[in-house]
């Protein structure tokens, strides 16, 4: 019998509206289990109206049956994580007894902060367009084996001892590369003591309650950070993120077997966004871009910065849902084209004059790409708040019904608005979820 297990990743360079869908179908799963990435990854809910914007927190904590969990892939800011908490109970959200955080996920400390700041702002150096949250060097550490993890944080000794060590190094590298000011060893220590006896009663062993969970026949969805196309490993290198964004990291960052993931939901908008730096073959530079940006506030719930906007990118999409196993697509904002005459879609591309559908794997590769283009008909009626993919226009059928043959995975959710209410399920999408009951 298949594991009641879902994965909700994003398609994409992230930004894809994963938040929302994890909200949507939390309510059909016993625990939402975020799996990689840190406080860098703005998932924003909007319920009747009312905007959670959460960072750190699986969205599954805005239902109240529903159990979350911090991964150990995840690297968590202590000092975030309890300021969401903070903002969940002043919003009437109140997490404790169903909020858990794995006590190997990595730390997040101020001189992460400061050397990747450093590090983004150095004359010559190639900026990446991080969110300079510490998010890259503690995955570092972590990799180097010279992190500190939750467990040792609630260890004062070992806490003492870690942090004096760390900014004696950290200082001296910062210093001497970047001229950055010192930091204070002892004030961090005092401050991350009092943090550690906060943080304490949501510290667990989650791998062991997550298999605890599927034992006893309780249904786990796995919330993903970021988007494939910014994953470590298969992502647009050296433009991506510092953690594994594909599905394959639900297992590694919570301890849940890979024969136990049941099926992987991928999420792409109608259209395609990235923040930051990188290659982006299909971005549009004119006041197209920039009314599908104001259309669609692609704007990051986080850090605020303006999404690049492009057209949907077949060739990325097909080798994200292969990386991934995507048996189910998600197409949010199919709004936001609603005004667009003719929708360009890029079917493949032509590289030095060859015809291709093959991601280069180097950016040289990747800027030089000139994608080629199909054109479809747009719709020039709204489809805001439909619930019934069948009252859609005709048009937009169409256009999600391409999207779904050449994809290779099949379109079980549609999104026409923010809001929880304003989403559309197909009736196979429905029936494949039903086989997943929640036992609460």
């Amino acid at each position: 019998m298949p594991a009641k297990t879902a994965v909700v990743l994003g398609a994409q360079w992230g930004d894809e509206g994963k938040g929302k869908i994890v909200d949507v179908l939390a309510d059909r799963f016993s625990v939402v289990a975020r799996y990689a990435g840190g406080h860098n990854a703005g998932h924003t809910v909007i319920i009747g109206g009312k905007k959670f914007v959460l960072q750190l927190i699986p969205c599954g904590v805005l239902r109240p049956d529903c159990i979350g969990v911090i991964g150990n892939g995840v690297v968590l800011d202590p000092v975030a994580f309890l300021q969401e908490v903070a903002r969940l109970r002043e919003m009437g959200i109140h997490p404790d007894g169903k909020l858990f955080v794995s006590n190997r996920a990595h730390v997040i400390l101020p001189y992460h902060r400061m050397i990747e700041l450093a590090a983004e702002n150095a004359p010559g150096r190639m900026k990446i367009g991080t969110t300079s949250r510490g998010i890259g060097p503690a995955y570092e550490d972590k990799m180097k084996r010279g992190g500190l993890r939750v467990v040792d944080m609630l260890n004062s000794a070992l806490l003492r001892t870690h942090i004096q060590n760390a900014c004696h190094e950290k200082n001296t590298i910062a210093r001497a590369l970047f001229g950055a000011d010192p930091l204070d060893a002892n004030k961090m220590y005092n401050e991350y003591a009092r943090i550690a006896e906060q943080l304490a009663p949501y510290v667990t062993d989650t791998g062991v309650l997550l298999n605890q969970a599927l034992r006893a026949g309780k249904s786990i969805l796995f919330e993903g950070a970021q988007g494939t196309l910014l994953d470590i490993d298969h992502g647009t290198y050296p433009f991506v993120t510092s953690s594994s964004a594909t599905a394959g990291g639900a297992s590694i960052g919570t301890g849940i077997g890979p024969t136990n993931i049941g099926t992987v939901i991928g999420v792409t908008k109608a259209y395609i966004t990235r923040v930051g730096e990188g290659p982006f073959p299909t971005e549009i530079h004119d006041s197209i871009g920039e009314a599908l940006r104001a259309r669609g506030q692609e704007y990051g719930a986080v850090t605020g910065r303006p999404r690049r906007c492009g057209w949907v990118d077949l060739p990325l999409l097909r080798y994200s849902n292969q990386i991934n196993g995507a048996e189910w697509l998600v197409v949010t904002k199919l709004d936001v084209l609603d005004d667009l005459e003719t929708i360009p879609v890029c079917t493949g591309y032509k590289i030095d004059g060859k015809v291709t559908d093959v991601i280069p794997a180097d950016v040289r590769g990747l800027e030089s790409i000139e994608p080629i283009y199909k054109n479809l008909k747009g719709w020039r009626q709204s489809t805001e708040g439909i619930t019934d993919p069948s009252k859609l226009p005709t048009a937009a059928q169409e256009y999600l019904r391409f999207l779904e043959a050449e994809s290779c995975a099949r379109i079980g959710m549609i999104s026409t608005g923010p809001d929880r209410a304003q989403t559309m399920w197909t009736p196979e999408f429905t029936a494949a979820l039903n086989n997943m009951a929640v036992a609460r």
